[in-house]
């Protein structure tokens, strides 16, 4: 990959990485405000309760999301980022400028997504 699009893969990455970060803060400080809402009404209680396990359940899947691109941002830095981790060929250039995280090709990703992948980070 030249060192052009490289650039602007690593700029992307630290778009998301900085608004995911900015949402995730927000999501923490929309949970402590539901925390301190505390009511003695049943329905407002399991309302509050609801919100929690809902902020709860976005945060987790931006903190996820925010793992991946740091690791994406790694490989950026050592050099194997566009390689799938799985088989080693190139991801395709389009899957990159939609998921610029993706750490595997689309044929890997599905056998992975399928649970016939062995995960190589653990």
């Amino acid at each position: 990959m030249d060192k052009k699009k490289l650039k602007q893969y690593e700029t992307k990455l630290n778009e998301y990485r900085n608004m995911l970060l900015g949402m995730v803060e927000r999501t923490e400080d929309y949970g402590r405000e539901a925390d301190r809402d505390v009511s003695q009404d049943p329905a407002d209680k399991a309302s509050n309760s609801y919100t929690k396990e809902l902020l709860f359940s976005q945060s987790t899947n931006e903190r996820n999301t925010l793992k991946l691109i740091e690791e994406a941002l790694e490989r950026v830095h050592d050099g194997s980022f566009g390689e799938c981790l799985n088989c080693g060929e190139d991801i395709q250039p389009k899957r990159l400028d939609a998921i610029p995280w993706a750490p595997y090709c689309i044929k890997c990703q599905e056998l992975q997504e399928q649970g016939l992948l062995a995960d190589k980070e653990e």
